[in-house]
């Protein structure tokens, strides 16, 4: 022991340093848990003063009779690059863990010890914890919004559906997988869109703009099928044979009932909300904010001075736009300049108005590299009440449930770190799989 050196911990007497370094910082972190958890000051004997910083000193210590560089120790060297770099950082990092241990309790008891799950009215919440019951008699509407009970699970199938057909990818052969591009582009979004247009809201099916995507999407399939030297002419010529088929030989007016699906109620896009809302509007406006983007990134960098005035122009005009005004304009002032007869479902407009905003700014990612896609998701919460935030708003008003909005915003802050960090590890890994580096 005459021989090591405490002031300046060494690889020569690591197993020393590195026990006797892990017991304080040991003892410090169990003093606070035992203080914070039960009650029990293991230091109490001591002054107020001297009992209160005794943690920290011990931790300090420990944490620097451990901060030896090159340990050889694949665990403590990490340990040391990214937390216990310094004595600076080492304090801050015993900070934040005192910190968490502290607030593990209150915590607890907010959230699981004192809160109150059964019952379905709000009279069950008298203690002090959350009242996890308003979460579940709103669990429907925080999921759905105003669409009707009895017919959510028009919902859920196509949801279902919808990650069925996204998956073809893994399933498909050698043979296909050239075409998996078009289909991701092209296919599944017009699918996507009959699915979730049409058979959620069970509104207009045969009219103009769906005979339309069905042909576009059969002579699409047809046309893997076709060779090379044909599909010129088959493109020019099938889509609108197609067409004119369905409308005027398979599917007359007389034949049908038009504006409403056999079997399933009218629910207007207005009853939509929720959480089901939000990935709608993501779904759609993700998809084709990309193919935007990318046209206009591309022609923001032509050579063609016509073609880069028009792309400047509009990225910098919707990106010096906020997305609430783009919103508002959309919704109110929009269908004032269209003609009487001649209407477009909200919904639609606000995907429209929210895709070329996002548009704008995924062409400066493309083009530059350096920017992030924007926030303002939010704002389509507030403005026009799009999301999961709208529901969340206009339960906290209920008058029988006035009080438990905190519960409403713990549950969407649950629910949004879920999906955004599924969303980071899988950008991660798809990172970690294509990286050219290696």
């Amino acid at each position: 022991m005459s021989n090591i050196n405490f002031l300046k911990p060494d690889r020569t007497n690591l197993n020393t340093f590195l026990y006797l370094g892990s017991f304080l910082f040991f003892i410090s972190i169990l003093d606070v848990f035992l203080n914070s958890f039960f009650r029990l000051n293991l230091t109490g004997f001591l002054p107020n003063f001297l009992s209160f910083l005794l943690p920290l000193i011990l931790g300090f210590v420990g944490l620097y009779f451990i901060r030896i560089e090159y340990s050889g120790i694949k665990n403590l060297d990490l340990l040391n690059k990214h937390i216990n770099t310094n004595n600076f950082n080492a304090v801050l990092s015993l900070l934040i863990i005192f910190i968490i241990i502290k607030s593990l309790p209150p915590i607890l008891s907010w959230f699981v010890i004192d809160a109150s799950f059964a019952g379905d009215t709000k009279d069950v919440c008298t203690g002090s914890g959350a009242c996890w019951t308003y979460i579940k008699v709103w669990m429907r509407r925080f999921m759905y919004g105003m669409y009707p009970n009895a017919e959510q699970w028009r919902i859920n199938l196509s949801f279902v559906a919808l990650v069925l057909l996204g998956s073809v990818g893994y399933f498909a052969t050698d043979k296909f997988k050239k075409y998996l591009t078009l289909y991701y582009v092209v296919i599944y979004p017009l699918i996507a869109f009959l699915f979730i247009f049409f058979f959620i809201s069970g509104g207009p099916v045969f009219f103009d703009f769906s005979y339309g995507i069905i042909a576009a999407i059969l002579s699409i399939i047809i046309g893997f099928f076709i060779p090379s030297k044909f599909k010129f002419y088959y493109f020019l010529i099938v889509p609108l044979a197609l067409y004119v088929i369905l409308k005027y030989f398979l599917f007359f007016e007389e034949y049908i009932e038009l504006g409403k699906l056999d079997g399933l109620n009218w629910v207007e896009t207005g009853a939509w909300g929720g959480l089901s809302l939000t990935f709608i509007i993501s779904f759609f406006c993700l998809i084709f904010c990309f193919p935007i983007g990318m046209a206009f990134a591309l022609g923001r960098r032509s050579e063609f001075p016509l073609i880069r005035y028009i792309s400047v122009g509009f990225i910098e005009f919707w990106r010096g736009v906020p997305l609430i005004t783009v919103l508002f304009m959309s919704a109110v002032m929009f269908p004032m300049f269209l003609p009487e007869d001649f209407f477009i479902d909200k919904l639609v407009r606000a995907i429209i108005a929210i895709s070329l905003f996002e548009a704008a700014y995924v062409a400066e990612v493309i083009r530059g590299g350096l920017q992030a896609l924007p926030r303002g998701q939010y704002e389509a919460a507030k403005s026009l009440g799009l999301e999961i935030v709208g529901m969340l708003n206009l339960a906290k008003t209920n008058p029988k449930w006035l009080g438990f909005a905190m519960e409403g915003y713990v549950f969407a802050a649950i629910i949004f770190w879920i999906i955004c960090y599924a969303m980071s590890k899988y950008s991660y890994n798809l990172e970690q799989k294509y990286k050219t580096d290696r």
